[in-house]
């Protein structure tokens, strides 16, 4: 059964407050509402997962809050500042890192260029590689990484290694949310559960985080609330403990009949029976 849309913090969190705050959402491309009157909150130290069928209005919310579009309404607030993301250095400015399912990592440089490409440190005017990769093993050690070594050209990865540099890329700028879009599509079973313990890192450390993923098993592991959208709108929102997998299907299909819930109910009532008799 999909519930109204409330917000439930995870314990603790009230006294930290929300390093991110949007409310009353609204984005529009001609005649399609792509967002309509959207709220989210993230708390220091909180693993939010967004979740939703296709065009639901996921992306296009990651987009809002990294910058690369302009809401038409509605506010973002950051440790409860209002403010005004104008694009994505903006966004890398004000402390909100993004990692987008296609990585964007450079398969012929190695682990520390990948790290800093584009925001390389400087040392009387050169590049000062011995302060970068001294850098990289610090970023990869906070998330417990398993890199062999940061000289290791990208192509020589595996597709969770690529996950966890593309991760470590956006601690670079010390920020306070991290988004992270599909982290564990076309992963294995061993690189899936890496990329978890990397989000588990990032909790661990303070960091607001946003998942957004279509894989309900990840969320269930490592969400502390699960907000779901549907048609472009808060549809519900639900602490993880306290939700199975058939009533989040339920509220990102709207629909209380389908086949997980329908599996759910044969299973508890074979259950119920082997019990009785």
């Amino acid at each position: 059964m999909t519930t109204a849309p409330h917000h439930v913090a995870k314990p603790g969190t009230e006294a930290r407050g929300n390093v991110l705050s949007l409310s009353g959402i609204h984005k529009r491309f001609g005649a399609v509402q792509a967002l309509t009157d959207v709220s989210l909150d993230v708390a220091a130290g909180e693993v939010v997962a967004l979740v939703g069928d296709n065009g639901a209005g996921k992306s296009t919310l990651v987009k809002v809050i990294s910058g690369v579009y302009q809401p038409d309404a509605g506010d973002i607030e950051l440790a409860g500042k209002k403010v005004k993301v104008g694009g994505p250095r903006q966004a890398q400015d004000l402390g909100i890192a993004t990692v987008f399912q296609d990585l964007a990592l450079c398969d012929n440089l190695d682990v520390v260029a990948n790290l800093f490409l584009g925001q390389e440190k400087l040392k009387h005017g050169a590049v000062d590689e011995i302060a970068m990769e001294v850098e990289s093993w610090r970023l990869l050690r906070s998330l417990s990484a398993k890199i062999p070594s940061v000289r290791i050209p990208i192509a020589g990865l595996s597709g969770g290694q690529r996950q966890t540099v593309a991760i470590a890329r956006s601690l670079v700028g010390d920020p306070k949310v991290v988004m992270l879009d599909e982290p564990t599509a076309a992963l294995g079973v061993a690189q899936t559960a890496e990329v978890l313990n990397l989000v588990e890192r990032l909790r661990e450390n303070g960091l607001g985080v946003i998942l957004i993923s279509h894989n309900m098993a990840d969320v269930q592991a490592v969400a502390d609330r699960i907000v779901v959208m549907r048609l472009g709108r808060n549809a519900a929102e639900f602490r993880t403990e306290d939700v199975s997998t058939a009533d989040l299907v339920a509220a990102i299909t709207g629909a209380s009949d389908n086949v997980v819930a329908s599996r759910a109910a044969r299973s508890g009532a074979a259950s119920k029976e082997q019990h009785d008799g």
